[in-house]
């Protein structure tokens, strides 16, 4: 569960994120959308303790898994304060993430390495994102800067998704995607969160895909929240589309 409390931050005169409180229930599929400069990136940025707030903070309770932690009572963490947060997050935000002097083949072994998972199961995991990959990011022979937009935000998104966190940020998913590739990927993060039963939270500019995925959309206008609407069989699509069409 994540937790906002009186978040605020600014960039000169300009308002980027002024949200008094906003609560992100475990298992949640949220949709977080807006025009350009509505505040998505910037909350997504602060979530990760990427950015730091002018005010207020941010609190992400522990799932209850025995994976990360050796007890069963919930564990609340500030981000800005404590790096145990990062045991149960997966996050992609841009290319920045990626370490492109590396094969993915590569990139992968060294995520594995560094979580003391073996090679086969690394290998095994990959095998779980074949569908999203489409036969073009392994075995090719090249560094991850070399790879289009789209392979790069699958790289992305993949490791984000690689060790099965609980909770999982992306801000804007499906940009650089072809529309197969979209479709491929609203299955794979449904089918995520219903394996696994995580948090997702999703900036993005697509209205369409966020609607599909979404059992929660939260409309930001001028880093304010304007509406926090429940899509539960699609029900907030009627509201969204008269507000992007007003």
């Amino acid at each position: 569960m994540i937790t906002i409390s009186n978040l605020k931050k600014s960039f000169g005169e300009t308002i980027a994120c002024d949200i008094p409180s906003l609560t992100i229930n475990d298992g949640d599929i949220l949709g977080l959308v807006g025009n350009n400069g509505a505040g998505k990136t910037t909350l997504c940025r602060m979530l990760l303790d990427l950015l730091k707030p002018d005010e207020g903070q941010v609190s992400i309770t522990r799932p209850s898994d025995s994976r990360f932690s050796r007890s069963n009572e919930a564990e609340t963490v500030n981000p800005a304060e404590s790096e145990k947060w990062k045991e149960w997050t997966g996050a992609y935000i841009d290319e920045g993430f990626l370490i492109d002097f590396l094969t993915p083949e590569e990139y992968f072994a060294f995520i594995g390495k560094i979580t003391d998972m073996k090679q086969e199961d690394v290998d095994a995991r990959l095998k779980d994102f074949e569908r999203l990959a489409a036969g073009e990011i392994f075995g090719q022979k090249k560094l991850i800067r070399n790879l289009s937009a789209g392979n790069k935000q699958k790289v992305g998104i993949m490791s984000a998704l690689f060790n099965k966190p609980k909770l999982v940020i992306l801000d804007e998913p499906f940009n650089f995607l072809d529309p197969s590739s979209q479709n491929i990927l609203k299955h794979e993060l449904t089918a995520y969160q219903e394996q696994t039963g995580a948090t997702i939270l999703i900036s993005s500019h697509n209205l369409q895909h966020t609607i599909d995925i979404s059992t929660r959309i939260t409309l930001l206008e001028k880093g304010r929240i304007i509406k926090d609407l429940s899509n539960e069989n699609g029900a907030a699509k009627t509201e969204l589309e008269n507000y992007f069409d007003s």
